[in-house]
């Protein structure tokens, strides 16, 4: 939560410069406060396990949020029970009159088919537009991430001929930007994908900003010049076994898989997984709430047009 300080405070020039957020008493006396609206479309099979993994993240914030979770298509999941499916999700058409404070959109297993060849890639379109006016901010994990790339912006991303798979060293390009308050200049990050957008492809986009990246792994945190989307090519959602699940199910199916980089001891998979990336995690979906959500977004939902600038 910001620290509330008389904007003429010398600390509080002090604290901004050092990217600390303070809050002046004229925006603090503006502020009305109510619980946040934050809508999840699950697009990964398991999604008892994914949504356990965002709910995670989310419940470490102070904020009160109150948490809906969307279908992508009313078909039986293969891997959820019916009854879970029914009892807990909503369909589009059962949500598109409302807004939101958040969206949150998953990655999904479909690395290696083309945008065009996914089943529901016409309704994933239709979500994605209908979330520039109707959420605050939409944060975009992995696949999701590479999808709305190519859909908002035309950045078409690359298959590549073995997976990104393993825990990487990333460094923050920007410093003082409100998503990175409290980030070490390293961090580390999960990944496990097919696909790569290339990173000078990003940079030269003119509405876009990378804001961390990674030598191995490539550009990680990606926002848009309006602070609207922001995009996570890696999984700061994982829990400490979710990689080797993954290794497991993949050697399972008769498949060679590389031994994810950086995650088991002496490159054992016999061994226990290191986790190190948790408090990243926690801090990235805590930073976004705050910064990018409850300090943006009006206090009535039906007015979409004011939103608070980001400092």
């Amino acid at each position: 939560m910001p620290v509330k300080v008389p904007s003429r405070l010398p600390a509080s020039r002090i604290l901004r410069g050092e990217n600390i957020f303070v809050m002046s008493d004229e925006r603090a006396a503006q502020q009305h406060i109510r619980p946040l609206k934050l809508l999840i479309l699950n697009l990964m099979p398991n999604k008892i396990e994914t949504e356990t993994q965002l709910l995670r993240l989310l419940g470490n914030t102070p904020l009160q949020v109150d948490v809906e979770l969307l279908r992508i298509h009313n078909r039986p999941s293969k891997h959820t029970p019916c009854d879970h499916m029914d009892d807990f999700y909503r369909s589009f058409d059962e949500v598109k009159h409302n807004n939101y404070d958040g969206l949150i959109i998953t990655g999904a297993p479909l690395g290696e088919l083309e945008f065009e060849q996914v089943d529901y890639w016409q309704e994933i379109q239709s979500i994605i537009d209908w979330s520039q006016t109707h959420a605050t901010s939409v944060l975009f994990l992995c696949w999701a991430a590479h999808a709305a790339f190519y859909h908002l912006y035309g950045i078409k991303r690359q298959l590549r001929d073995t997976k990104i798979s393993g825990v990487f060293r990333h460094q923050r390009v920007h410093q003082h930007v409100p998503l990175l308050r409290g980030f070490d200049d390293e961090f580390w990050v999960p990944h496990s994908r097919f696909a790569q957008v290339p990173l000078d492809w990003l940079n030269a986009h003119p509405e876009l900003n990378v804001l961390a990246q990674s030598n191995d792994a490539g550009a990680y945190l990606v926002v848009s010049n309006n602070n609207r989307n922001l995009f996570v090519t890696g999984h700061p959602e994982y829990t400490r076994t979710t990689l080797l699940d993954e290794y497991r199910r993949d050697l399972a199916s008769g498949q060679e898989p590389l031994i994810p980089a950086n995650y088991f001891p002496g490159d054992d998979p016999t061994g226990q997984p290191f986790a190190r990336w948790h408090a990243h995690g926690a801090l990235l979906l805590t930073n976004w709430l705050n910064y990018y959500v409850y300090q943006q977004t009006p206090f009535d939902l039906s007015d979409m047009s004011g939103l608070m600038p980001i400092e």
